[in-house]
């Protein structure tokens, strides 16, 4: 959901204070100072050491995007980009189709059972032709978090430039951009509690990136476009409240997200919690039930009024198991019988109760072949 203080935020710019931050009369310098006051938030929650390093973006798709072809398109010797099996599709499918294109040759790192990639193989991999190196800081479908200070100090002992796709982290672990050996760094604002449409790209200082968008000079010449002065505002907002959150909230978030899955595991035969149990963000749970099928799941507890997932949202309506479960070694038939749960600051005891409540009895009668 968008947080209330958010929107309180953003309708008076949609209704009133509708400048065009480029114009210089005062409507327009008040939409600007909105934009810098937002970046300045913003670069605050990752830890970037200036906001001039903050590219604000339409969503955390784009900013992927622009991070990965903008360093192609300027490179002229190295044409080598590395990436892993379980990541978004945003940047799985851009990594892809740059390589069918004949743009760069492309290396896909495979994961274990727990969805970790080997950093041994990450060494080994890099060539000296390799541009760019792209890992996510969090899975979106299982939460695993990955070791991208290692890997970024393997990255940058080769000379390539290193991207972390932060979308499922940020707001839920502590990142500090300036002393992480990270080039560039994608996020979203509503997976803070800030309104879709609008995502950030970190760019350290020194790092070179061609716009994919063309035109004005807007976001210092790297994406062109009137910049949407609310959603970015808002999202000043929901970083702050992040911050504010990150440590005491979290901990609740996960305790939890914990109860829900030992929970589960207790009360539902043949169920398994997948990825590194470990290593994750508090707020993510995916979990496997034997005998089970996921979107069968998800239908029957949204006639209960909860909304969960059978895998990354951006799949929905897909039929195929997830990619990313399969990388790990699931079985096409497993895989199809996985819920992801997504929990945040505002999930609360009772929700979970309800999922405790209805959902045993859910698998019990998918399993006996029965209506739920």
């Amino acid at each position: 959901m968008v947080a209330p203080e958010v929107i309180n935020k953003m309708v008076p710019l949609l209704a009133d204070q509708y400048g065009n931050p480029s114009s210089v009369h005062r409507l327009g310098r008040q939409a600007a100072e909105q934009i810098a006051e937002a970046r300045e938030k913003v670069a605050a929650l990752v830890g970037a050491s200036a906001p001039s390093e903050i590219v604000f973006t339409g969503s955390g798709t784009e900013a992927d995007n622009l991070a990965i072809t903008g360093i192609l398109r300027l490179s002229t010797t190295r044409k080598h980009l590395i990436t892993t099996a379980v990541e978004h599709p945003a940047v799985l499918t851009v990594c892809q189709h740059l390589a069918d294109q004949g743009v760069c040759e492309l290396t896909i790192l495979p994961v274990d059972a727990v969805g970790q990639i080997d950093l041994r193989q990450l060494e080994s991999a890099l060539r000296p032709e390799t541009a760019l190196v792209s890992i996510m800081l969090a899975n979106n479908e299982t939460g695993v978090v990955f070791d991208v200070l290692a890997a970024g100090e393997i990255v940058r002992r080769h000379g390539a430039i290193f991207h972390v796709d932060g979308v499922q982290a940020v707001g839920k672990l502590a990142v500090n951009l300036e002393r992480l050996p990270v080039d560039l760094f994608s996020f979203s604002s509503h997976k803070l509690h800030g309104s879709k449409g609008v995502g950030a790209l970190y760019v350290r200082k020194g790092t070179p990136l061609q716009g994919l968008i063309l035109g004005g000079q807007q976001e210092r010449g790297r994406r062109a476009g009137t910049e949407n002065v609310a959603a970015i505002a808002g999202f000043g907002v929901a970083c702050e409240m992040a911050q504010d959150f990150l440590t005491q909230g979290m901990v609740k978030v996960g305790a939890l997200r914990d109860r829900l899955e030992n929970s589960l595991l207790a009360a539902v035969p043949e169920s398994v919690v997948n990825g590194e149990i470990t290593s994750r963000v508090p707020t993510t749970s995916n979990m496997s039930f034997t005998g089970a099928e996921g979107e069968g799941i998800l239908l029957m507890l949204d006639r209960h009024g909860v909304a969960v997932s059978s895998g990354a949202a951006c799949s929905s309506g897909s039929s195929a198991p997830s990619q990313v479960l399969l990388s790990m070694g699931l079985s096409e038939d497993l895989a199809r019988a996985t819920v992801r749960f997504s929990l945040s600051r505002y999930s609360t005891e009772e929700e979970v109760d309800l999922i405790l409540q209805v959902l045993p009895d859910i698998i019990k009668n998918m399993r006996r072949g029965r209506p739920s």
